[in-house]
């Protein structure tokens, strides 16, 4: 089932139970898709990759206004934001523990040969493309950071 098919009985739902955050965070996912599907080349289409590319960015977005708003002591726009977060978690793949995510890149760092920090670039690479979806590039890139430079 597509993500916007999801989203779209998702919707139907929020509607009648009268969730006025989870209709918000739903419509802006949509809104998003027909954006990507209306972009030049898209030919009316989002692949899987780039609705979850297209998810990553909006929660990324959120999470950055969310620290902004708590930072400003905006407590009514951040409580909007994060429960924006928890509805597009709920389409987003499961997010790799910190464990997880060590162990992962340990091995593609042996994989690719990195031998120190002058091989960042070639891990982050491999990795944010082995990881789309499951890790977000801010702790990919710190976690890699840690295991280049002992």
């Amino acid at each position: 089932m597509s993500l916007e098919t999801q989203v779209m009985t998702f919707m139907k739902d929020a509607m009648k139970s009268k969730d006025e955050a989870l209709l918000r965070g739903l419509r802006a996912i949509k809104a998003e898709i027909i954006k990507a599907k209306t972009e030049p080349g898209a030919n009316g289409t989002v692949t899987p990759e780039g609705e979850i590319k297209l998810l990553q960015k909006m929660w990324k977005q959120r999470k950055d206004s969310l620290e902004i708003f708590q930072q400003q002591g905006r407590a009514d726009l951040a409580q909007k934001e994060s429960e924006e977060i928890a509805v597009i978690e709920q389409f987003l793949p499961k997010q790799m523990s910190a464990e997880e995510l060590k162990e992962v890149l340990t091995k593609l760092i042996q994989e690719v040969g990195a031998t120190g920090p002058q091989d960042m670039g070639k891990v982050m690479g491999a990795a944010t493309q082995q990881l789309a979806g499951k890790a977000d590039g801010k702790s990919i890139s710190a976690v890699v950071k840690t295991l280049l430079n002992p």
